[in-house]
């Protein structure tokens, strides 16, 4: 029997034109309801559950997402692997807008958001290792799959986790870089941690849609966010149903 992969999505991936919903699952959790329906969807050659992390409306905001129910929902319809697709900014140099990465590593820099299934409720806590947060298997499978669809991408980078949902000054911007960080996001954490804790294999595809405040003489617009995303979004989806067909 398969493995069952799921992809969780923001920004830019709310829709799927072409793809067929074979089936929408609506699950309660002990902490609470999911951010939206869990979908069953037939893309290209891919089957794959999935999930909109902010909604399918786009109206909940990174720091108010349940992401303890979007996991545990995901866990109980089965899922053994999860590939997040992050809208990010770019930090590093090599992370100019357009640029899709796999990234390997995480900063978090947010705070008091529900983090833990081991919140001393159910009687359980588990420390668990996290040195390296993205599993090394599914992040190969996505760079193979970038590569078998002769898309470039960077198989690296260091995700920076703000709070939101506004975008940071330039100062912070200087700080992250001076911490090592490549990419700015605000929804890697605590879903990546949460998967660890649920036994999901995860990793992220992040698609750079602005650069870091700061590091452009213009301003950053939402008009010039979507002007990337909806290219960037047709190549992500590309790689994802390469890589989920040869799971």
């Amino acid at each position: 029997m398969g493995k069952t992969i799921a992809v969780i999505g923001g920004t830019g991936l709310c829709d799927w034109p072409g793809a067929e919903v074979l089936e929408e699952t609506a699950l309660e959790t002990p902490y609470g309801v999911p951010s939206a329906l869990v979908q069953r969807i037939r893309y290209e050659s891919a089957e794959f559950l999935f999930l909109a992390r902010h909604g399918h409306g786009h109206e909940i905001p990174p720091h108010a997402i349940n992401y303890r129910a979007n996991i545990a929902a995901l866990q109980q319809a089965g899922v053994d692997a999860l590939i997040a697709v992050n809208a990010v900014g770019g930090i590093s140099e090599r992370f100019v807008a357009g640029v899709i990465t796999i990234p390997d590593q995480i900063n978090d820099y947010t705070w008091g958001r529900q983090h833990t299934f081991f919140d001393g409720n159910n009687g359980k806590v588990e420390h668990i290792d996290f040195s390296f947060p993205y599993s090394q298997d599914l992040r190969s499978r996505l760079a193979n799959a970038a590569v078998d669809a002769n898309i470039a991408i960077e198989d690296y980078g260091v995700y920076a986790v703000t709070q939101g949902p506004r975008l940071e000054t330039a100062a912070e911007i200087r700080r992250l870089a001076r911490d090592g960080n490549d990419i700015v996001g605000m929804t890697a954490m605590p879903e990546a941690a949460l998967a660890r804790e649920a036994g999901i294999d995860y990793a992220s595809i992040s698609l750079v849609v602005n650069p870091g405040a700061g590091l452009s003489d213009n301003l950053i617009t939402i008009e010039d966010i979507r002007a990337v995303i909806d290219t960037g979004m047709v190549q992500v989806k590309s790689i994802l149903a390469r890589c989920i067909a040869e799971y």
